[in-house]
């Protein structure tokens, strides 16, 4: 367990690090969008190496897979464009805690529901009130 929230935690701190980056080159080269592109490339090709490194056969079995569980492309596209382009106006603090805002409340509302194969874990008050609290932050830090 531990291997994993370390994992998550990595990921999480990369996640604003893409952000400041991608949006950076966004505006050095005058297009989001191009570095929104140049960011899928990369990762395409280091996503490659993985696949291959782990085994290809499960690209095999892709096709019969139900092809609403490729909608995450989809998502992955509009959080990359987004953040690129709004950034460098909101800044990057900014946007991430409104991603993360979002997040959360997505993240509890298919853990509640069982949503997409999701193990059911119901909204209490508990979390609930996690979820009160990070939005009050993300007002206080958009009122400074």
């Amino acid at each position: 367990m531990p291997y994993y929230v370390m994992t998550m935690l990595a990921a999480g701190f990369g996640i604003p690090i893409l952000a400041a980056l991608n949006s950076a080159l966004g505006s050095r080269i005058g297009s989001p969008a191009a570095a929104a592109l140049i960011l899928f490339c990369v990762a395409s090709c280091v996503t490659l190496i993985a696949v291959l490194i782990t085994g290809p056969q499960p690209l095999l079995r892709a096709a019969d897979a139900p092809k609403h569980l490729f909608a995450g492309g989809l998502f992955v596209a509009f959080y990359v464009l987004s953040i690129t382009y709004i950034a460098p106006s909101m800044g990057v603090g900014n946007a991430v805690f409104f991603v993360l805002l979002g997040q959360l409340a997505s993240a509890a509302a298919i853990d509640h529901f069982g949503l997409f194969g999701a193990r059911p874990s119901p909204l209490d008050a508990t979390r609930a009130l996690g979820i009160a609290v990070m939005a009050v932050g993300v007002w206080i830090t958009q009122r400074a």
